[in-house]
């Protein structure tokens, strides 16, 4: 039987196929069933910084109700504060000691200071790692390219200076330069990073003249674009690269390895067909690397990255000319 083990972040895994952050891991039963079904890893749902806030904006509210009319009532209760991220590195812990297979944890934060704050305390839990997960949407036309890069930078290095869990970053498809940003997480110590973080995107009912915000899985179309840049960096830097958006099937985690992919994340395909459904796909992974006559995942990673394919500019623009012209 091939041998589908690899190391991501330093940590041995028995296969590459990681189960992404998503709201499989809000539930530890999903999560038991994700590593009975064979998941080499799982990244456990993002700790929002945001969500914190608005919670406790909420109870304050609450609690401030009747206030004015009975002020003096409210010295005969103890005063109440809001938990902070403690709930969320409850559920972290229990994840933790709910499994064997390794477990990472995701951030995503706002204020400087309080990634390096939930980065510690994430750090205590026992995971194996860490997901930096930069959602930013920058809007400010103030701000240029080099501003938001440096941003992010600055995160880094603030973590990577407290913490001493290995980290990876996951990035946005958007950057003028994704290979130079990758080459500047590397230089920061960064041990991975993940390609790409989805956004979600509100549309508009021109009917009832609103905003939509609905959750849409991912689409096998969408896979392209990662794939693409996995291609273009193996080989140019030392990190893990991690692909993440439009895995589907077992055939789209080997084409993700075949461009030099560290691992594959997936969650839209589980959330569609089951998370048993993971079974399926390493069976997939396996017979087709039964039928090439390859003994492990090493044996072919890398195998159509543009440093090892016959024709490096496919995966730049010489397929786009050669498409045009085709279509002529």
């Amino acid at each position: 039987m091939a041998n589908l083990s690899t190391t991501y972040l330093g940590v041995p895994l028995k296969n590459p196929l990681v189960v992404a952050a998503s709201s499989i891991s809000s539930y530890i039963d999903r999560v038991k069933m994700a590593e009975d079904a064979g998941a080499g890893a799982l990244v456990i749902r993002s700790l929002f910084e945001e969500q914190i806030q608005l919670d406790q904006l909420h109870m304050e509210d609450v609690l401030s109700v009747g206030s004015e009319g009975y002020a003096e009532a409210t010295s005969y209760f103890p005063s109440v504060e809001h938990g902070g991220a403690k709930e969320h590195l409850m559920w972290v812990e229990k994840t933790r000691e709910a499994v064997s297979m390794p477990v990472f944890a995701s951030l995503n934060a706002v204020s400087p200071g309080a990634w390096t704050q939930y980065a510690k305390q994430l750090a205590e839990t026992g995971v194996d790692g860490l997901e930096i997960n930069y959602y930013v949407v920058p809007t400010d036309p103030a701000k240029t390219a080099g501003d938001i890069e440096q941003t992010l930078y600055e995160i880094v290095e603030s973590i990577k200076a407290e913490v001493s869990l290995p980290l990876a970053v996951k990035l946005s498809p958007f950057y003028t330069s994704p290979a130079n940003v990758v080459h500047e997480l590397e230089k920061r110590g960064v041990e991975a990073v993940v390609l790409f973080n989805r956004f979600l995107q509100p549309d508009i009912d021109p009917e009832l003249e609103t905003l939509v915000n609905e959750m849409v899985l991912s689409n096998p179309i969408e896979m392209k674009v990662p794939l693409r840049w996995i291609a273009l960096l193996y080989g140019r830097t030392k990190l893990d690269l991690a692909l993440n958006t439009g895995v589907h099937t077992g055939r789209d985690v080997v084409k993700g390895l075949l461009a030099g992919a560290t691992v594959v994340q997936v969650a839209s395909t589980l959330l569609e067909n089951g998370i048993p459904y993971l079974s399926t796909m390493l069976l997939d992974i396996q017979n087709w690397m039964d039928e090439k006559g390859y003994d492990s995942v090493d044996d072919f990673r890398g195998k159509l990255s543009q440093k090892k394919v016959d024709d490096p500019f496919a995966f730049e623009r010489s397929q786009y000319v050669k498409l045009l012209s085709s279509a002529q």
